[in-house]
């Protein structure tokens, strides 16, 4: 491929330190202990352009949500130099409060999102308790308005967004989760998101519980093995073991942002 390859950088902004493995699988886990989860938003830069995956959420929802709000999104996009008022396109990889809210911080950014997840939060599945926890109405709400005010591109499964970096409808944990496939200096990497929270997710083949299809799930973690030009080159989306595996871009950056297309330590 002629195409430079893009950098690829998760960006760390709140913790859950309560959450344990028995909270962790469908199921629970016989061997439960603490299993806390990170929560990311991440950047994709090279060729020109800058793209954004997912917006996180704020600290009134990290309150509400009972979660440790450790920084902005935009803060630490900007320890990188990026500048949340110069992005064009931002994937919005679901509809759930953590991957979607801070909905002013892009306020020149086109959004991208999938048919189906749109259709499942503003549809007849949101009358069922079990399946809205995870959403929140003013997000949502959000979402809608930036659609009437022409800033929300559709797709319906597998799309170029550019060059380089396609998007992949996959389901299961939401009815529209899509993930991202990047061209990197290491080949094709898959920014799975909540396709896999974890590493032990896909690679156990043991679901994360809050799901809308259990056989979506598991048949999707073949497919971001698939996507991805060797398994370690697929990024879960809430394990922290990814700020130990990845290098930080910069001194002083430890624990803030890591970079996923550099060789991760072994």
């Amino acid at each position: 491929m002629s195409l430079e390859p893009y950098e690829v950088y998760a960006v760390r902004y709140a913790h859950n330190p309560a959450a344990r493995s028995s909270h962790n699988f469908l199921g629970g886990d016989p061997h439960d202990g603490p299993m806390p989860l990170d929560y990311f938003v991440w950047a994709i830069r090279g060729n020109g352009r800058t793209f954004i995956v997912d917006t996180g959420f704020d600290e009134e929802m990290a309150k509400k949500r009972k979660r440790d709000f450790l920084r902005s999104p935009g803060e630490g996009l900007k320890t990188i130099g990026i500048d949340p008022d110069a992005i064009k396109d931002v994937i919005i990889t679901h509809m759930h409060y953590d991957h979607c809210g801070n909905y002013d911080l892009f306020p020149n950014a086109k959004y991208h999102l999938q048919d189906i997840e749109m259709a499942y939060c503003t549809g007849r599945c949101m009358c069922h308790e079990a399946l809205k926890v995870p959403f929140e109405v003013e997000d949502v709400v959000a979402m809608v308005r930036k659609v009437f005010a022409g800033r929300v591109c559709f797709h319906d499964g597998a799309a170029e967004i550019a060059p380089g970096i396609t998007v992949h409808h996959v389901g299961g944990h939401s009815k529209g989760l899509q993930v991202v496939r990047v061209w990197t200096r290491r080949g094709w990497l898959v920014v799975a998101s909540d396709a896999s929270h974890f590493y032990a997710n896909m690679e156990q083949g043991r679901a994360f519980p809050i799901l809308h299809s259990l056989a979506d799930t598991l048949e999707g973690y073949n497919k971001l093995w698939e996507l991805a030009s060797e398994r370690s080159n697929v990024i879960p989306g809430h394990d922290p073991i990814i700020l130990e595996r990845y290098p930080a871009p910069a001194p002083g950056l430890e624990g803030i942002v890591v970079r996923l297309d550099a060789d991760p330590r072994t």
